[in-house]
């Protein structure tokens, strides 16, 4: 075989349907875009027109908030810290921090930071800095002899004291 041989499966290419060549093809005319108005011409994309009748978007109620300032947090279970370990994705000798997390590939995605979760168990001694951590998360690390420093400071512990 030569590369001037080379040719696309049959059927794998359609060939577009000619619009506006005459009545005789079967798409003469308004190309089988009906007549007039405006569906008729191109780069019209009336997405939730109803023809004049309230749309749908605007007849249901309206219900809840939206806090467009929002950290979204990953999260990390610790079984699944405890098998990137032991997988040497993670150097549990070294401080894990949320840029080692990300590039062994438990965390993925743009997001504010990474809260560690306490399913599942670790049997070995690590020292991680995360943005925030369960009890249970808490309790399992250092049960295992190893550390936990949160980042994300809780708004009622920021605040001062007022006497």
């Amino acid at each position: 075989m030569k590369l001037n041989e080379l040719r696309d499966n049959e059927g794998a290419r359609l060939t577009s349907k000619r619009l506006g060549r005459g009545i005789g093809s079967g798409k003469g005319k308004t190309g089988g875009r009906g007549v007039k108005g405006q569906k008729a011409r191109t780069g019209v994309a009336l997405n939730g027109f109803e023809g004049g009748q309230l749309p749908i978007y605007r007849r249901m109620p309206k219900r809840g908030f939206i806090n467009i300032f929002r950290k979204e947090y990953a999260p990390v279970n610790l079984g699944a810290l405890a098998r990137a370990i032991e997988a040497k994705k993670l150097d549990a000798s070294q401080p894990i921090t949320e840029e080692n997390l990300r590039s062994a590939g438990l965390v993925r995605g743009g997001v504010a930071g990474v809260r560690l979760l306490g399913n599942g168990e670790i049997k070995t001694a690590v020292t991680i800095t995360v943005a925030g951590a369960s009890a249970s998360a808490k309790a399992a690390i250092e049960a295992a002899g190893g550390s936990i420093t949160t980042t994300s400071v809780k708004k009622e512990e920021a605040a001062p004291a007022e006497a």
